[in-house]
C-alpha cells in the first residue's frame, strides 16, 4: 500500500475496535462525515496485538518518495 499525502491530507485514527466487523461498521458511519466522505475509499483497518510493545527501536521519519528496507515507498 502506498500513502499519497501530497495534497495536504493527513492520517487520522477513527478508533480501536475489538473486531474487524466493528471497525468496518465505524468506517460506514465515517464515510458520511465531512472530510471523510470526499475520500470514501481511503480507510485502512490494521490488526494489532494488545499488550505488545511497538517502536522498540525508536521513532523514524521517512521522507516522501523514499523507499524503506523492504522496498516500500514512504
Amino acid at each position: 500500500m502506498e500513502w499519497d499525502e501530497q495534497d495536504g491530507d493527513d492520517l487520522k485514527m477513527l478508533g480501536v475496535y475489538s473486531t474487524e466487523q466493528k471497525a468496518q461498521e465505524r468506517i460506514v458511519l465515517a464515510r458520511s462525515l465531512p472530510g471523510f466522505r470526499e475520500e470514501p475509499n481511503c480507510f485502512l483497518v490494521d490488526r494489532h496485538t494488545i499488550d505488545e510493545a511497538r517502536w522498540d527501536d525508536g521513532f523514524v521519519t521517512a521522507l516522501r518518495n523514499e523507499r524503506d528496507s523492504t522496498g516500500i515507498r514512504r
